[in-house]
């Protein structure tokens, strides 16, 4: 019956990982706290009100997500995979939109817009495993041709992104893939050349012509923040100064003197981080980072205890891209890394983010689901 069916499926939510659930809703929670006092001199409510409507959206994709089961999930990998490399496509068309010197944009009615390659993150979660779990169930390392097949299944996407270009989500897809691989089983010369092969095309990026001249003013500030200090050079110095004038307990919530004066351009997004540094502190910003340390260590034990190869390397899929891209985004934050305009998972504004991210736990949830139900606690093993 519908009722009972409803009933079933609200039991088996509530013995899925709520740990990992109540850390990415608090990380969301949390991230329309900063954008709301990064934006509100500026924009009033307008982009609270945009950043709860993505969270209520980016659950209602996972969901939908939640409710198919593993064979369906991975009879859907393939359309998924498809959707987003036919998005990245009709990026570099006339319906794409150049924002900051990369096309990477859909826009769509009411004023929104989309960026494919989140999806494409979405979509290489479902696809390598799917490719690359036969050989876990067969108890065998991948076979060549099924490397090769996976690898060609990661180049589209990346060289696609690359020709936007977006470096910076570029190399969160290839990172997403060498963590597939190497739960795969994959021995360490493929490792090694799929490494070698990434390494080569940031140098590629960097040495000829594919980045715009503000990703590369961007290179050069990170190099040498006093070579443009009014533009790239003064940004990055002043996100660096947000987060050091926080102290220990922060200047306290809409009471930071550069993320009140609109002196942090793109706070909302890229440098989320330097609001919570300078309002909330080193006791705030710490707390994002185990929050986003947290939500990425249940995803891997999800994954670790596991015995379904499919399951295990969709687990490891989204652990490897949340934890690439949130390393990335808090080292341009801290001045550790070069500045490539990849969002903070769950905290930074913007639809297409908060719904690829929530669609990914959706996934890790979908996967893990049957195995919590059969103890109510954990995965089961299976019968032999």
């Amino acid at each position: 019956m519908p009722g009972h069916g409803r009933r079933g499926f609200a039991r088996q939510l509530l013995r899925s990982d709520l740990v990992l659930l109540a850390a990415a809703l608090i990380a969301s929670g949390l991230g329309a706290v900063l954008v709301h006092s990064a934006t509100r001199a500026d924009a009033g409510s307008a982009y609270l009100v945009r950043h709860l409507l993505n969270l209520v959206i980016g659950l209602l994709i996972a969901l939908a997500i939640v409710r198919l089961d593993r064979a369906a999930l991975r009879a859907l990998a393939p359309f998924v995979y498809l959707a987003g490399v036919v998005g990245l496509v009709l990026v570099l068309t006339p319906l794409g939109s150049e924002i900051n010197g990369s096309r990477s944009w859909i826009q769509v009615p009411g004023g929104f817009s989309i960026q494919p390659s989140e999806m494409a993150k979405v979509g290489l979660c479902v696809a390598l495993p799917m490719l690359l779990a036969p050989a876990a169930e067969r108890r065998d390392r991948p076979r060549p041709r099924e490397i090769l097949l996976a690898g060609l299944v990661t180049a589209v996407p990346v060289l696609l992104v690359m020709a936007q270009p977006d470096l910076g989500s570029a190399l969160v897809l290839v990172a997403l893939a060498l963590g597939v691989l190497v739960v795969s089983g994959a021995s360490w010369p493929w490792l090694a050349g799929v490494l070698l092969a990434g390494v080569a095309a940031v140098v590629a990026a960097f040495t000829t012509p594919l980045l715009s001249a503000y990703q590369r003013d961007r290179l050069t500030a990170f190099l040498d923040p006093s070579a443009d200090p009014l533009s790239i050079g003064y940004q990055t110095q002043q996100v660096r100064r947000a987060i050091a004038d926080g102290g220990w307990g922060g200047q306290g919530l809409h009471a930071g003197d550069l993320t009140s004066s609109g002196a942090i351009p793109f706070q909302e997004t890229d440098f989320v981080f330097s609001v919570a540094g300078e309002e909330l502190g080193f006791v705030g910003a710490a707390f994002v980072v185990c929050l986003l340390g947290l939500v990425v260590a249940r995803i891997a034990l999800a994954g670790t205890r596991s015995d379904d190869p499919f399951v295990r390397l969709v687990c490891w899929a989204v652990a490897s891209w949340f934890a690439v891209q949130s390393v990335e985004n808090l080292g341009m934050n801290l001045g550790l890394l070069p500045v490539t305009g990849l969002p903070l998972p769950f905290l930074s504004y913007g639809g297409s983010s908060m719904f690829a991210c929530w669609a990914a736990v959706g996934l890790v949830v979908a996967v893990t689901r049957e195995e919590r139900s059969a103890t109510g606690r954990g995965p089961v093993r299976p019968r032999r």
